[in-house]
């Protein structure tokens, strides 16, 4: 079976698929999101770096000066003679990639950092084209006249676009269908050093203190006047400028004694540098060229310990702008006196400052970014292979592989997941929607919150054996969720407890005794308990149930809790404590980079294929599989031959906030049936971001939409039990997860669920081969 290699950490180099990448870069010059990138794709891709042609007087014959660099990628540098008209070199550099393509025997990406390398590369063939726009190329000085008009051909091309910051995707997102932010992120490590280690470099170990630095190419970008104004404000301050002065002359820097132009460093000198300065500046223009620029040593400079000032570059002020080790400021007056903050803090601000920078840069590390990248680059070639199978012609491939897993979501991430690395299978896992995770899916909104797409979702369990389990895949933030409902009024703890009783009703209940006989004096006996309704009542009574169950319950399952079971309410008990945590479970966490974070994580193992975007009924006859893994509603799979089972779905209303704080808990509950949602939740509880706004979603309970909620009345149950019956007739079929059960169940309860049914899965797969062993070797 043929395989596209993927995500495995030494795969034998002439299986993997190759990146050419195009630059108008060097590769060692320094600052450069490109080297960071393809450094960390080398465990998956071989790479060639291809770089603008060198004009040479003394060459004949245009020719590829290869350079294998440390690490493994190989620079390729086009060398043609001296005094070749543009279509020349284009024709020259045509035929010397066709030289270099006819080396390759794996698949191809074409890797585009400036679309002015289309002119000689479009007519190749390639499996992939990504497109990564790192700056708007066209607002920069000397930037050639007609690269507008290459970039929209570049972007018709392509079938993956990364943006370098969020408002180059913000301008960007509606013209390309498969478009994704991925900001520039940091190598902690080699940034985080202590001063007390590092030697002062000796070109800045006499310069006065406190120093202000910068490093970074100086170009049209730098704000020269606003430096120079600085200098002359506090001249008894350094200014180290570290760099290489580009497309500006050096005589328009500004040569005050306290500015100190140390020239261009190699980026493993940088941290020598940073960490003996005291702040760090970036006195960006606010002109053209910084219209979308999202710089990389924001983050560099954090990770360094150092406090930054920067002029209001949009994507500095919305991802950092609510930190305290970040200031902005607008002209030279502001940049001395945010520095004089800086400068003068105090023992315990610094901690915090450094507290806060570490939390911010938790899920910014190039480690992080680019395994999202390599995610995105495989289900793209993956997709690309199944175009190709689905095409005319007698060229249609076929694909076969051990099981097909439809749905990735828990269910089917795990079962996938498990089936690759535990039973060493191959894997090709589908999701009709866009993106894995399935419900859990979570992502960085406009405003940079980490949002979930499909309501809140909290991990908690009391299985060790679980928490290990999905503990392979992420690390953990400790994080103990708090509901708050609005009754009355106020905002009281939701489950109902003792604090509860006391502020709705004026009570001084001390103890959990006084609690339990005030509750036992306002419940109601139902009779036999059968509904959601008898539940709450034997519990809390009559004012309570209307308080906090009646109009939330309608609202959430559109139906009187007469008429639900008593299942439903028995998910939120009413206590006697003082506790006002929702969940008790031993184990509760959130994902430290978040749910889609996870997923990626698990997901890649070399044997399995994720596609996207990809239903099952969709799929081609030339792909095949000897197992079905069926995560999706159980009905559907059976054509709704016995009428479709009832669901409650949900309408999802985001937002962004100009408050740094909305509400004082994560989740808000709204029980008063006159609000049309259920609830608000507040993401940065969740995920213990610090920004200037917050980002919000309104939930609205709705009868048509994706299926959440199984209905829990008898009449779908038994609709059910009929479509289990057909399930268990379903030879080399296995159906697992919430909707092929038809199950609530949290997140931890699918885990596990999962789990066990991918070690029967296994045991009997073993079984059935030690049984062949044993025939063949009778014969």
């Amino acid at each position: 079976m043929h395989r596209i290699p993927q995500h495995n950490p030494t795969p034998a180099a002439s299986e993997r698929p190759v990146i050419i990448c195009f630059s108008h870069l060097r590769w060692n010059l320094v600052f450069q999101r490109p080297q960071h990138i393809m450094t960390r794709l080398l465990e998956q891709f071989e790479v060639v770096y291809w770089e603008e042609p060198r004009a040479d007087p003394a060459c004949r014959t245009p020719y590829l000066d290869r350079v294998p660099l440390s690490g493994g990628p190989v620079r390729v540098v086009p060398v043609l003679p001296e005094g070749l008209d543009a279509e020349a070199s284009e024709h020259a550099l045509r035929q010397l990639l066709d030289v270099e393509l006819a080396r390759q025997t794996c698949p191809i990406i074409f890797w585009y950092y400036t679309p002015m390398m289309l002119a000689f590369s479009a007519s190749s063939a390639a499996d992939l084209v990504v497109y990564d726009c790192m700056d708007e190329l066209a607002n920069f000085a000397f930037a050639p006249e007609d690269i507008a008009t290459r970039e929209n051909e570049l972007l018709k091309r392509a079938d993956l676009v990364l943006c370098g910051g969020r408002s180059l995707y913000e301008a960007r997102r509606g013209r390309h269908h498969n478009i994704h932010c991925f900001p520039s992120g940091v190598d902690i490590a080699h940034f985080a050093r202590d001063p007390a280690d590092v030697l002062d470099p000796q070109d800045q170990a006499q310069l006065a203190r406190p120093r202000l630095g910068f490093y970074g190419v100086i170009d049209e970008r730098m704000d020269l006047d606003l430096l120079s104004e600085m200098a002359r404000l506090r001249p008894d301050w350094s200014f180290v400028m570290v760099g290489p002065v580009v497309k500006i002359s050096h005589e328009d820097l500004p040569r005050p004694a306290n500015i100190h132009w140390l020239g261009r460093k190699e980026y493993d000198e940088l941290p020598d540098y940073a960490a003996h300065w005291d702040a760090a500046l970036m006195p960006f223009a606010l002109n053209a060229s910084t219209e979308f620029i999202s710089p990389t040593k924001t983050p560099e400079y954090m990770a360094s310990g150092l406090p930054v000032v920067s002029t209001p570059i949009t994507d500095v002020v919305d991802a950092y702008g609510g930190l305290a080790s970040i200031r902005i400021a607008g002209d030279a007056p502001g940049f001395v006196a945010a520095c004089e903050d800086l400068l003068s803090a105090g023992a315990g601000a610094r901690a915090h400052r450094r507290s806060q920078a570490e939390q911010c840069l938790a899920d910014k590390s190039w480690d992080t970014i680019v395994g999202a990248i390599a995610r995105k680059l495989q289900n793209a070639l993956v997709t690309r292979q199944v175009t190709k199978i689905i095409g005319a012609g007698p060229k249609r491939e076929r694909r076969h592989y051990d099981v097909l897993v439809v749905g990735a979501g828990f269910a089917g991430a795990v079962m996938a997941e498990r089936i690759a690395a535990g039973s060493d299978r191959s894997v090709l896992l589908i999701d009709k929607r866009d993106h894995v995770g399935g419900n859990a899916h979570d992502f960085h909104d406009a405003a940079g919150i980490l949002v979930h797409k499909y309501g809140p979702h909290i991990f908690h369990t009391n299985s060790r054996d679980i928490f290990e389990y999905l503990s392979r895949f992420t690390a953990w933030r400790p994080y103990e969720h708090r509901v708050q409902a609005q009754v009355d009024g106020k905002l009281v703890p939701m489950p109902i407890n003792r604090t509860t009783l006391n502020q709705l009703y004026g009570l001084n209940l001390s103890t959990e005794e006084e609690a339990a006989e005030y509750l036992k004096s306002v419940a109601v006996d139902p009779g036999e308990i059968r509904t959601s309704r008898d539940m709450v009542v034997a519990q809390v009574g009559e004012d309570l149930y209307e308080k906090f169950f009646e109009g939330y319950t309608r609202k959430q399952w559109g139906m009187d809790p007469r008429d639900l079971d008593k299942s439903v309410a028995a998910r939120v008990p009413a206590r006697t404590s003082t506790d006002d945590r929702y969940f008790t479970d031993a184990h509760q966490y959130m994902p430290a980079l978040g749910y889609t974070a996870l997923f990626d994580t698990m997901l890649a193992h070399p044997d399995i294929d994720v596609m996207t975007g990809q239903s099952f009924a969709g799929l081609p006859a030339e792909i095949t599989w000897d197992h079905l893994i069926w995560t999706g509603p159980v009905d559907e799979y059976f054509g709704y031959r016995l009428g479709r089972l009832p669901y409650r779905s949900l309408r999802f209303e985001h937002e962004t906030l100009p408050l740094a704080q909305a509400q004082p808990v994560a989740v808000v509950n709204y029980p008063d049936p006159a609000v049309p949602y259920t609830r608000i939740t507040e993401y940065k509880h969740l995920t213990g971001q610090n920004a200037p706004v917050t980002s919000i979603t309104r939930e609205y309970p709705a009868d048509v939409g994706d299926p959440y909620y199984p209905i829990p009345n008898p009449e779908a149950q038994e609709m059910y039990r009929r479509y289990a019956a057909l399930a268990r007739t379903c030879d080399g079929v296995t159906f697992v997860g919430r909707l092929a059960t038809y199950r609530y169940y949290n997140m931890d309860q699918i885990v596990g669920q999962a789990l066990a049914t991918w070690r029967r899965l296994d045991a009997g797969w073993r079984e059935a081969e030690e049984e062949l062993i044993a025939m063949v070797a009778a014969e």
